[in-house]
């Protein structure tokens, strides 16, 4: 595995949930890591000062992922900070406005949805990958993006359609980022959550526990934030040597084709 002691992450929608538990789980192994997030300044105040008060370096970064004109100030806001940029997790994600009839879906929705679950990966990559493939960087240490996705990139969710639409975007951004930049030394993969407790599914988390527990799932409960966090650490670190373009489906079986 790489040095992690060197390693820095930028990690977006960090304020709480999973972006915050991918936080975490980074510095626990050592990452210096900016945390991102927009409208929140309060709660990444506080997550900042959890991972300090932990022994963490660790800075805010603040700011709208889908406004393409940050992605720079992002960047280099996180470096001056905390030294040279190894890895980047995509995890700032919005759900619809309203959950309902397919054939109602309003532009606004379907827009907001694209903007931060699919556009702002693409770009704020293309900024990364530029400021890396730039830079001199060490042999001794891993490099690479980190899309958090969904099931849904997969899995059709009827009421849902503008936010499948978006993550499916999102999955083939991973594949061609993938394909683009292996030459240049930098891993990408795609994490695809499936039914995680978190503030976004609250509304619906007593159905999904209990279809979890009749058999949706193969584990027959919940994902928790803290879950994928492990996952994204073990990638980040380069603990999966030789391996770029996967999608690593973080969903407890759910997808897995049964009879």
């Amino acid at each position: 595995m790489a040095d992690t002691s060197s390693q820095v992450a930028l990690v977006t929608g960090a304020a709480r949930g999973i972006g915050l538990a991918i936080a975490k789980a980074l510095a626990t192994a050592g990452f210096s890591v900016a945390l991102n997030d927009f409208g929140r300044n309060d709660e990444l105040a506080r997550a900042v000062e959890a991972l300090s008060d932990d022994g963490a370096k660790a800075v805010a970064v603040p700011g709208d992922v889908s406004d393409l004109s940050k992605h720079e100030w992002m960047l280099r806001t996180a470096t001056d900070a905390l030294g040279p940029m190894t890895t980047l997790v995509n995890n700032a994600g919005v759900g619809v406005l309203s959950r309902g009839d397919l054939l109602e879906v309003s532009e606004e929705s379907y827009d907001r949805c694209m903007a931060v679950n699919a556009k702002a990966h693409f770009f704020l990559t293309q900024a990364f990958a530029k400021s890396l493939v730039n830079a001199k960087r060490s042999p001794h240490l891993f490099y690479s993006v980190i899309n958090v996705t969904s099931s849904n990139a997969v899995a059709v969710a009827v009421q849902r359609g503008e936010y499948c639409a978006s993550k499916a975007a999102a999955a083939m951004i991973s594949k061609v980022f993938a394909a683009r930049l292996g030459q240049e030394g930098i891993a990408v993969f795609d994490v695809q959550p499936g039914l995680i407790e978190t503030e976004m599914t609250a509304a619906v988390k007593d159905s999904y526990r209990t279809r979890a527990e009749e058999g949706l799932t193969l584990f027959p409960r919940l994902g928790q934030p803290d879950d994928i966090g492990t996952i994204i650490r073990t990638v980040a670190t380069g603990a999966l040597p030789y391996m770029t373009g996967q999608v690593l489906s973080a969903d407890a079986g759910l997808l897995l084709p049964r009879f």
